[in-house]
């Protein structure tokens, strides 16, 4: 190593939701951070969530209390610090006796009520299903029901955040940049690493590694010189389907199965319903993975059971599915293994390598405060925790009033259509107004692709949001790609591809 390179202290490998919170967090603590992804941020399994911010009501079957208490506990920072990402959202239980007894269920909600310090939301409570309220759109016959609060997620915009927060606090975000191995060199990790589009390869020299690549974690391990096996993953598909809306109101169903599984039906984008999810187990090398027939035949059996308007294959607008990577060998049920976090600390030629295995996104903050607990020993120096207290990029909203922002912004921006800024404030909260900048009306928006999206957006998502191809535009940094036609997506596709040509062009 030349005695001229920068050493940094963190090297994270992984660019998931809880890569992001580890870079997050580390950096605002004074640490020389770099993360690298093969591909986009959240691109494999962080955007593939049910969209839910939650403690995990049927967790507490398999007694994990703590994993609910600390997810009601997130749930709750995540209300308050980014709440243009993450909204309330009621769920009903309708009552199937020969499935699990009402005064099982009744005990789970007690518990779930409970467990959460300071819970800012409604309490749970009995229902009648005959009223049309909560109980329009089933089929008759469902008398008694249960209802609860959780929350409702962007996923892929939550890691966006988390992203260009670690990147103001001066860590380096890397995507498209593959890990190809590292080895200890005179005390200090040398990493490789390759560029996913060029193929170029590079170095980067770290006092630490953190292993977080989710489904490729195995990989990791065996790519870094000197480290044994790990401890056993089991990769789990879950997919999802979205159909137009099933039913009224802005409540969630979740559904239990004759299986033991539990199946939601999420409000989603205003017109369709979101359904998922089902766990299939996958053999193999990860890689890319998508729904099959017989999951999408699964998922609308579980929702016939309960919903009048009957739902078939071809009703399917959008699907996707994403691996998850859970950690535990001896479980014969899929729904048994932890949703838990574990971590793995070695020490090669005396420099640490710490691996991360499972986590869910509800706790991916609290996940990376343990992680850097568990480093404090080689960073001394390093400052206290403070993620529970700072919000987001976007979500310092006044009193956390998603509504009357929306409004104070529709005042300053009269000429703007207001479904525009509405969805704007949606996406970015108050960094809305940089995407806006000098606008004053929509013709400044330059070129429309549709379903609300323009060309002023997008290259805000290219120049701070490391958006490259039109998948990170149209599905995870926005859902516009479910409003919009071939035609529209094929016209994002082409001029991100310009774009990228021009950018080419310039670097020669």
């Amino acid at each position: 190593m030349d005695k001229h390179d920068e050493v940094l202290d963190l090297f994270i490998v992984g660019g998931g939701i809880n890569g992001v919170g580890i870079a997050r967090d580390a950096a605002g603590r004074g640490l020389k951070v770099a993360l690298c992804d093969k591909g986009d941020l959240g691109g494999a399994t962080s955007w593939t969530s049910t969209k839910l911010i939650h403690g995990g009501l049927r967790y507490l079957e398999n007694c994990e209390f703590r994993l609910v208490r600390e997810s009601l506990a997130e749930r709750e920072v995540l209300l308050k610090n980014a709440p243009h990402l993450v909204h309330p959202l009621r769920f009903v239980l309708p009552h199937v006796p020969e499935l699990r007894p009402a005064w099982m269920i009744r005990v789970g909600l007690f518990l779930y009520d409970h467990l959460s310090r300071g819970n800012s939301l409604p309490g749970s409570k009995r229902l009648d299903l005959r009223r049309r309220s909560f109980g329009g759109g089933l089929r008759a016959g469902f008398r008694k029901g249960f209802a609860f609060s959780d929350c409702l997620v962007d996923d892929a915009r939550l890691v966006i955040v988390n992203a260009r927060s670690a990147s103001s606090l001066g860590a380096k975000v890397m995507v498209r940049t593959g890990f190809a191995g590292a080895e200890v060199v005179d005390g200090i990790w040398q990493v490789n690493l390759i560029d996913s589009e060029s193929g170029e390869r590079s170095l980067v020299h770290t006092r630490a590694v953190v292993n977080v690549a989710g489904p490729w974690v195995d990989q990791v391990r065996a790519s870094i010189k000197g480290m044994s096996r790990g401890k056993t993953i089991r990769l789990i598909k879950g997919s999802h389907i979205v159909v137009p809306r099933l039913y009224k109101g802005e409540h969630a169903y979740i559904l239990q199965n004759d299986d033991g599984r539990v199946v939601f039906i999420i409000p989603f984008e205003g017109l369709y319903s979101l359904i998922g999810s089902t766990e299939v187990e996958v053999s193999g090398e990860p890689g890319p993975v998508a729904i099959s027939d017989d999951e999408v035949n699964y998922l609308c059996r579980a929702v016939g059971r309960y919903i009048s308007r009957e739902i078939r294959p071809y009703d399917v607008v959008w699907s996707f599915a994403g691996l998850r990577p859970l950690f535990g060998e001896n479980e014969d049920s899929l729904s048994a293994i932890t949703r838990d976090y574990d971590f793995e600390l070695d020490m090669v030629s005396g420099t640490p390598v710490l691996t991360v295995y499972g986590g869910k996104i509800s706790t991916y903050r609290r996940l990376a405060e343990v992680v850097l607990e568990k480093l404090t020993t080689f960073f001394p120096d390093m400052k206290s925790s403070w993620t529970d207290s700072t919000p987001l990029p976007g979500g310092d909203i006044p009193n956390g009033d998603f509504d009357t922002f929306v409004r104070q912004v529709t005042r300053d921006y009269p000429r703007l259509p207001e479904p525009l800024i509405e969805s704007l404030v949606r996406r970015y909260g108050t960094l809305c107004t940089e995407v806006i900048s000098d606008a004053r009306d929509v013709e400044s928006f330059g070129q429309y692709f549709g379903a609300g999206l323009y060309k002023r957006e997008v290259d805000y998502l290219i120049n701070s949001e490391w958006a490259y191809a039109a998948e990170d535009v149209l599905w995870r940094r926005t859902k516009t790609g479910l409003h919009m036609s071939e035609i529209e997506r094929s016209a994002v596709s082409e001029y991100l591809a310009r774009r990228l040509q021009a950018a080419r062009a310039e670097s020669v």
